[in-house]
């Protein structure tokens, strides 16, 4: 299935970011990018709180943010009581943020994980399914307002 998929992120996930959008891309998935442009230093939130606002409008169905250790961007994008943000550094946990949590946007620590492991932690992010059931549950008690 494809996809419409949000992505930004600072300075530190630039280079991956660039990475991704040719591989999402590649895999049949429209990409609206949420910046930084380049690896000048920026502020974070300045990137995600766009993008934030986009999957919370169902202008987009997923979103993934790429800073240097995942932590900031992931702080910033679970402020909105409709997101649910991952910060995710294998491709398992990617799998279960999804799965377990109905996860609707993927944070990537790039100083931490390779190209190539960030590459697979979208693909499984993607090609996963929220499992429902006993799970809905406790993603229906996440929001603290």
């Amino acid at each position: 299935m494809a996809y419409n998929i949000a992505i930004g992120g600072d300075h530190a996930g630039y280079t991956y970011k660039s990475l991704l959008i040719k591989l999402l891309k590649e895999l049949g998935h429209e990409v609206q990018d949420f910046g930084p442009g380049s690896e000048a230093s920026v502020d974070y939130p300045d990137h995600v709180h766009p993008l934030a606002k986009a999957v919370i409008a169902k202008e987009a169905d997923f979103g993934i943010l790429i800073c240097g250790s995942g932590n900031g961007v992931a702080m910033t994008a679970n402020k909105y009581k409709e997101i649910r943000a991952a910060l995710c550094w294998q491709p398992e946990l990617a799998k279960l943020a999804r799965s377990h949590n109905d996860a609707n946007v993927l944070c990537i620590p790039a100083r931490f994980v390779s190209e190539e492991v960030a590459e697979e932690m979208v693909k499984a992010f993607l090609s996963t399914d929220f499992e429902g059931g006993r799970h809905q549950n406790r993603v229906n008690k996440i929001a603290a307002c």
